[in-house]
């Protein structure tokens, strides 16, 4: 589990033009709420946000988020970004308790190389890149590394298949598929090299004509 510090203050004023002067001075509004509390209106600056959230737990990470002196154990809930800059334009931050169990999205990483899958003319097919796991904050784990050195064309590794840390369980069926393998039809690969060497041709024809081109300015 990660923990950092990240700092917030309260009495910002509500609603769009004051949310957009925020961001402007680089703070960010946000709420915090959860565990019975009253949601309260925060501003965070965003490059202490940034900072909290470098670490490998990324947005899992846990915050001593501090507002005027008062410190809630926290994680990001939602974070809402701009349609098209992506910067971060609100958070939430949801209060948690250390030692109650809650669920959470962890990233699912693959690790190691499905040569047999290669050799066979197969792809390995990742279908879930965040698996939902119940734990507690103190055993969040960074990610879900899953091991595909061993698969086959036949393949399929399901959610009861993946070792989780001790004190984290999945809170998804366990027949859910988390990876499995396509299998390339012969016509696929030979369609393929058909078009690549027809790329090859129009390149050629093309940087031939820009040589006459060439030719015929000077």
């Amino acid at each position: 589990m990660s923990t950092t510090v990240l700092n917030a203050a309260t009495g910002r004023t509500t609603g769009s033009p004051a949310s957009r002067r925020l961001r402007r001075e680089e703070q960010i509004p946000a709420v915090v709420y959860g565990l019975g509390m009253e949601p309260i209106s925060i501003t965070i600056d965003r490059r202490e946000l940034r900072r909290a959230l470098s670490g490998p737990s990324g947005v899992n990470t846990i915050l001593d988020l501090t507002v005027d002196g008062q410190v809630y154990p926290a994680i990001v809930k939602e974070m809402q970004r701009h349609p098209v800059r992506r910067e971060v334009a609100h958070v939430d931050f949801l209060q948690v308790d250390l030692n109650v169990e809650f669920v959470v999205n962890i990233p699912v990483r693959l690790d190691g190389e499905a040569r047999e899958v290669s050799r066979n003319n197969g792809l390995v097919d990742q279908q879930m890149n965040e698996l939902a796991v119940r734990t507690t904050p103190r055993n969040i784990p960074d990610e879900i590394v899953v091991d595909i050195s061993e698969m086959t064309v036949d393949t399929v590794i399901h959610v009861g298949d993946v070792n989780l840390p001790e004190g984290v369980t999945a809170a998804v069926d366990a027949d859910y598929t988390v990876v499995g393998v396509t299998i390339l039809r012969t016509g696929d690969v030979e369609s393929a090299g058909d078009d690549a060497e027809a790329g090859d041709s129009a390149e050629d024809g093309d940087a031939s004509a820009s040589d006459d081109a060439g030719d015929a300015a000077e």
